[in-house]
Protein backbone atom coordinates (compact mmCIF):
# COMPACT_ATOMS: atom_id res chain seq x y z
CA UNK A 1 0.00 0.00 0.00
CA UNK A 2 2.73 2.59 0.85
CA UNK A 3 4.47 1.78 -2.47
CA UNK A 4 1.25 2.37 -4.42
CA UNK A 5 0.73 5.64 -2.56
CA UNK A 6 4.29 6.71 -3.46
CA UNK A 7 3.63 6.07 -7.15
CA UNK A 8 0.46 8.15 -6.97
CA UNK A 9 2.40 10.97 -5.35
CA UNK A 10 5.18 10.73 -7.91
CA UNK A 11 2.67 10.77 -10.76
CA UNK A 12 0.93 13.83 -9.33
CA UNK A 13 4.23 15.66 -8.90
CA UNK A 14 5.30 14.79 -12.44
CA UNK A 15 2.00 16.11 -13.81
CA UNK A 16 2.36 19.29 -11.79
CA UNK A 17 5.95 19.71 -12.95
CA UNK A 18 4.94 19.26 -16.58
CA UNK A 19 2.16 21.80 -16.18
CA UNK A 20 4.59 24.28 -14.63
CA UNK A 21 7.08 23.81 -17.46
CA UNK A 22 4.32 24.29 -20.02
CA UNK A 23 3.13 27.43 -18.22
CA UNK A 24 6.65 28.87 -18.16
CA UNK A 25 7.12 28.10 -21.85
CA UNK A 26 3.77 29.74 -22.67
CA UNK A 27 4.69 32.82 -20.60
CA UNK A 28 8.06 33.13 -22.34
CA UNK A 29 6.42 32.73 -25.74
CA UNK A 30 3.77 35.38 -25.01
CA UNK A 31 6.38 37.74 -23.60
CA UNK A 32 8.55 37.30 -26.68
CA UNK A 33 5.56 37.86 -28.95
CA UNK A 34 4.62 41.03 -27.04
CA UNK A 35 8.19 42.30 -27.32
CA UNK A 36 8.20 41.62 -31.05
CA UNK A 37 4.85 43.41 -31.40
CA UNK A 38 6.21 46.45 -29.56
CA UNK A 39 9.30 46.52 -31.75
CA UNK A 40 7.13 46.28 -34.88
CA UNK A 41 4.88 49.08 -33.60
CA UNK A 42 7.87 51.31 -32.86
CA UNK A 43 9.27 50.65 -36.33
CA UNK A 44 5.91 51.59 -37.85
CA UNK A 45 5.71 54.80 -35.81
CA UNK A 46 9.26 55.78 -36.76
CA UNK A 47 8.24 55.41 -40.39
CA UNK A 48 5.40 57.88 -39.79
CA UNK A 49 7.16 60.36 -37.51
CA UNK A 50 7.90 63.87 -38.84
CA UNK A 51 10.54 66.27 -37.55
CA UNK A 52 10.63 69.89 -38.69
CA UNK A 53 13.83 71.93 -38.67
CA UNK A 54 14.77 75.17 -40.43
CA UNK A 55 15.49 74.61 -44.10
CA UNK A 56 19.06 74.91 -45.39
CA UNK A 57 20.42 78.21 -46.68
CA UNK A 58 20.70 76.75 -50.19
CA UNK A 59 17.14 75.37 -50.18
CA UNK A 60 14.65 77.08 -52.51
CA UNK A 61 12.67 80.04 -51.18
CA UNK A 62 9.03 79.45 -50.23
CA UNK A 63 6.23 81.64 -51.58
CA UNK A 64 3.62 81.95 -48.84
CA UNK A 65 0.22 83.45 -49.67
CA UNK A 66 -2.18 85.17 -47.27
CA UNK A 67 -5.91 85.89 -47.45
CA UNK A 68 -5.14 89.57 -47.97
CA UNK A 69 -4.11 88.63 -51.49
CA UNK A 70 -0.44 89.29 -50.80
CA UNK A 71 2.45 86.88 -50.38
CA UNK A 72 5.82 86.74 -48.66
CA UNK A 73 8.90 84.89 -49.87
CA UNK A 74 10.69 83.05 -47.07
CA UNK A 75 14.34 82.46 -47.98
CA UNK A 76 16.11 79.16 -47.40
CA UNK A 77 17.01 78.81 -43.75
CA UNK A 78 15.17 81.97 -42.84
CA UNK A 79 11.98 83.83 -42.04
CA UNK A 80 10.30 86.95 -43.36
CA UNK A 81 7.75 89.37 -41.93
CA UNK A 82 5.73 92.44 -42.84
CA UNK A 83 3.58 94.70 -40.68
CA UNK A 84 1.10 97.51 -41.31
CA UNK A 85 -1.91 99.03 -39.57
CA UNK A 86 -4.16 96.11 -40.51
CA UNK A 87 -2.03 92.95 -40.22
CA UNK A 88 1.27 91.43 -39.20
CA UNK A 89 2.33 88.68 -41.60
CA UNK A 90 4.98 86.11 -40.69
CA UNK A 91 6.46 83.13 -42.54
CA UNK A 92 9.44 80.78 -42.25
CA UNK A 93 10.89 78.02 -44.42
CA UNK A 94 11.03 74.59 -42.77
CA UNK A 95 12.39 71.22 -43.83
CA UNK A 96 10.95 67.86 -42.76
CA UNK A 97 13.88 65.62 -41.86
CA UNK A 98 11.60 62.91 -40.44
CA UNK A 99 10.27 59.83 -42.21
CA UNK A 100 6.58 60.78 -42.18
CA UNK A 101 4.36 63.58 -43.44
CA UNK A 102 4.17 66.57 -41.09
CA UNK A 103 0.72 68.04 -40.51
CA UNK A 104 0.85 71.47 -38.87
CA UNK A 105 -1.74 72.10 -36.14
CA UNK A 106 -0.92 75.39 -34.43
CA UNK A 107 1.65 78.01 -33.50
CA UNK A 108 2.60 80.63 -30.93
CA UNK A 109 4.65 83.80 -31.36
CA UNK A 110 7.00 85.35 -28.81
CA UNK A 111 8.26 88.90 -29.50
CA UNK A 112 11.69 88.03 -28.09
CA UNK A 113 14.12 85.12 -27.89
CA UNK A 114 12.83 82.41 -25.55
CA UNK A 115 15.04 79.82 -23.82
CA UNK A 116 12.68 78.34 -21.22
CA UNK A 117 12.75 74.59 -20.65
CA UNK A 118 9.00 74.13 -21.21
CA UNK A 119 6.78 74.84 -24.18
CA UNK A 120 3.41 76.57 -24.18
CA UNK A 121 0.35 74.50 -23.23
CA UNK A 122 -1.13 72.99 -26.39
CA UNK A 123 -4.59 74.49 -25.79
CA UNK A 124 -3.05 77.97 -26.00
CA UNK A 125 -1.65 77.53 -29.52
CA UNK A 126 -3.26 79.47 -32.35
CA UNK A 127 -4.84 76.97 -34.75
CA UNK A 128 -4.21 77.19 -38.47
CA UNK A 129 -7.11 78.18 -40.71
CA UNK A 130 -5.63 76.21 -43.63
CA UNK A 131 -4.11 72.75 -43.94
CA UNK A 132 -0.32 72.79 -44.17
CA UNK A 133 1.52 69.55 -44.96
CA UNK A 134 5.26 69.06 -45.39
CA UNK A 135 6.34 65.80 -47.05
CA UNK A 136 9.32 63.85 -45.69
CA UNK A 137 12.60 65.14 -47.04
CA UNK A 138 10.90 68.19 -48.53
CA UNK A 139 10.83 71.92 -47.80
CA UNK A 140 7.65 73.69 -46.76
CA UNK A 141 6.69 76.62 -44.61
CA UNK A 142 5.07 77.91 -41.46
CA UNK A 143 2.95 81.05 -41.52
CA UNK A 144 1.27 83.18 -38.90
CA UNK A 145 -0.78 86.36 -38.85
CA UNK A 146 -2.14 88.95 -36.44
CA UNK A 147 -5.20 90.86 -37.65
CA UNK A 148 -6.60 92.52 -34.53
CA UNK A 149 -4.84 95.89 -34.21
CA UNK A 150 -6.34 96.46 -30.76
CA UNK A 151 -4.85 93.24 -29.36
CA UNK A 152 -1.71 93.23 -27.25
CA UNK A 153 -0.24 90.39 -29.31
CA UNK A 154 -0.67 92.45 -32.49
CA UNK A 155 1.18 95.42 -30.96
CA UNK A 156 4.01 93.21 -29.70
CA UNK A 157 4.40 91.46 -33.03
CA UNK A 158 4.35 94.70 -34.99
CA UNK A 159 6.91 96.30 -32.70
CA UNK A 160 9.25 93.29 -33.14
CA UNK A 161 8.86 93.42 -36.92
CA UNK A 162 9.17 97.21 -37.25
CA UNK A 163 12.23 97.29 -34.99
CA UNK A 164 13.65 94.23 -36.77
CA UNK A 165 14.18 92.46 -33.46
CA UNK A 166 14.73 88.74 -33.02
CA UNK A 167 11.66 86.66 -32.14
CA UNK A 168 10.60 83.08 -31.44
CA UNK A 169 7.87 80.74 -32.62
CA UNK A 170 6.67 77.39 -31.36
CA UNK A 171 4.94 75.09 -33.85
CA UNK A 172 2.58 72.24 -32.91
CA UNK A 173 2.40 69.42 -35.46
CA UNK A 174 1.97 65.67 -35.82
CA UNK A 175 1.97 62.81 -38.30
CA UNK A 176 -0.55 62.02 -41.04
CA UNK A 177 -2.48 59.73 -38.67
CA UNK A 178 -3.12 62.57 -36.21
CA UNK A 179 -0.77 61.23 -33.57
CA UNK A 180 2.91 61.60 -32.56
CA UNK A 181 2.36 65.27 -31.84
CA UNK A 182 5.38 67.48 -31.32
CA UNK A 183 6.19 71.05 -30.41
CA UNK A 184 9.28 72.56 -32.03
CA UNK A 185 10.73 75.93 -31.08
CA UNK A 186 12.60 78.15 -33.54
CA UNK A 187 14.52 81.33 -32.88
CA UNK A 188 14.33 83.93 -35.66
CA UNK A 189 17.54 85.91 -35.49
CA UNK A 190 17.58 89.38 -37.07
CA UNK A 191 19.96 89.78 -40.02
CA UNK A 192 21.41 92.93 -41.53
CA UNK A 193 19.63 92.39 -44.86
CA UNK A 194 16.24 92.82 -43.21
CA UNK A 195 15.36 89.12 -43.01
CA UNK A 196 15.64 86.68 -40.13
CA UNK A 197 17.82 83.57 -39.82
CA UNK A 198 15.88 80.57 -38.48
CA UNK A 199 17.56 78.46 -35.81
CA UNK A 200 16.13 75.32 -34.19
CA UNK A 201 15.80 75.52 -30.43
CA UNK A 202 14.14 72.50 -28.82
CA UNK A 203 11.75 69.70 -29.80
CA UNK A 204 9.22 68.12 -27.44
CA UNK A 205 7.36 64.83 -27.97
CA UNK A 206 3.82 65.07 -26.58
CA UNK A 207 2.51 61.52 -27.06
CA UNK A 208 5.55 59.46 -26.03
CA UNK A 209 8.69 59.69 -23.93
CA UNK A 210 11.24 62.23 -25.13
CA UNK A 211 14.69 60.98 -26.20
CA UNK A 212 16.34 62.87 -23.32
Amino acid sequence: MPLAADWVTISALATAGGTLVLALATFASVRSANRAARVAERSLLVGLRPLLVPSRLDDPSQKVTFVEGVYLVAPGGGAVAEANDDAVLLAAALRNVGAGIAVLHGWHFYPELVTTADHLATEEFTRFTRDIFIAPGEVGFWQGTFREPSATAFAEARQAVDAHDSWTIEVLYGDAEGSQRMVSRYAMLAREDGSWLASAGRHWYLDRDAPR
